[in-house]
């Protein structure tokens, strides 16, 4: 029942936030000169209006989720990862290397690559924590610069060493996967994939961990108060690494499902272009961390995306509309934070005062 109602509350900011998302999205479908009700009907059908359309979404939602995840651990440990792209890029391009040239069975290729990419990921977040630990530079900041630099390694190890000289020379990607190496699809020509297996038994486990393990003790307590964590004996430093890696490689998870389960290679940009890092991060603050909120957050966010593709076919609104409810929902979010921020200082002023 604690469970329950715990995701229960976690729920109800995303959903006030959503609406508030649909009433702003109502003013500019009014302004376009379409109806309100049409067009939201037309999103709908784009995102759930069939079996394709709905595999479609789970297939958008996948990425999202996994990130979303690996960056809920990091914010309830009580550190901010903010280099889910660079570690997904990163996680990636390693998966893909992996699969092209390790000399293996397919499902060997598999289950390496998926490996590569979760250490790859794990290892290039776990970076940052170490020069937070050991030199003090801000995770906030470091994790934020080290997205440019595996967005940029990666663009150049696809441009020149490992380009694929032999289709067409406009874009900078590997070869293609043997079809021994691609992840299998759930359901014959559709596009969602094994990898939303894998998010939804990551965020199971994640869940419990957190709930019924050692590890996630720690990390709630150092999440709540990590003054008072410290001074009960929690090796701060040792549950922040373990934290980053483990959120680096959810991260590099998400662009190797990605890059072995649709792509079937590593093409530069495809991976940033839809902005999957920041739909994650968007997903994560929406559930307010929770796993099993993540699930639904991440989905509803992907099926803004793919709905608004189906609106931009059948009406004169412009696929921007889901743009312009996500930067409401960022709106709702940050107010939120602010709000937090004020409230908490305004009671430590008023210890300080009673002290007095």
């Amino acid at each position: 029942m604690a469970a329950i109602k715990e995701l229960s509350k976690s729920l109800v900011q995303p959903f006030l936030a959503v609406v508030i998302g649909l009433l702003t999205g109502a003013l500019v479908i009014a302004a376009v000169g379409e109806s309100i009700l049409g067009t939201y009907q037309e999103m709908w059908k784009g995102a759930f209006g069939s079996f394709y359309f709905l595999t479609s979404t789970l297939a958008r939602a996948t990425p999202i989720m996994l990130i979303a995840l690996g960056l809920s651990l990091a914010f309830r440990a009580g550190v901010f990862n903010l280099g889910a792209e660079g570690q997904m890029v990163l996680g990636a391009v390693s998966a893909a290397l992996v699969a092209i040239y390790l000399p293996a069975p397919g499902m060997i290729k598999i289950v390496a690559g998926i490996f590569a990419g979760m250490a790859v990921g794990g290892f290039w977040a776990l970076l940052p924590g170490f020069m937070e630990a050991r030199f003090r530079i801000p995770l906030l900041i470091s994790t934020l610069l080290f997205n440019y630099i595996a967005v940029l390694f990666a663009s150049y190890l696809v441009t020149e060493p490992f380009r694929d000289r032999s289709g067409s020379a406009a874009l900078a990607q590997t070869v293609m996967l043997e079809k021994s190496a691609w992840l299998p699809k759930l359901f014959a020509g559709m596009s969602v994939h094994a990898g939303f297996l894998f998010a939804i038994v990551a965020a199971l486990l994640l869940f419990w961990v957190l709930r019924f393990t050692p590890f996630g003790y720690e990390v709630k307590m150092l999440g709540q108060n990590s003054l008072f964590a410290q001074y009960g004996g929690i090796n701060r430093i040792r549950v922040m690494l373990t934290g980053m890696f483990a959120s680096g490689g959810l991260a590099g998870l998400a662009g190797t499902v990605e890059v072995m389960g649709a792509h079937y290679r590593f093409v530069d940009g495809a991976l940033t272009v839809p902005g999957f890092a920041w739909t994650g991060l968007m997903a994560a603050l929406l559930a307010n961390s929770h796993p099993l909120g993540i699930i639904v957050t991440s989905i509803l966010l992907a099926a803004f995306q793919t709905g608004a593709m189906g609106v931009e076919r059948n009406t004169d609104v412009p696929l921007e509309l889901a743009s312009v409810i996500q930067a409401v929902l960022i709106l709702f979010i940050s107010a939120k934070f602010s709000y937090d921020w004020w409230k908490k200082r305004k009671a430590k002023g008023g210890e300080s005062h009673g002290a007095l």
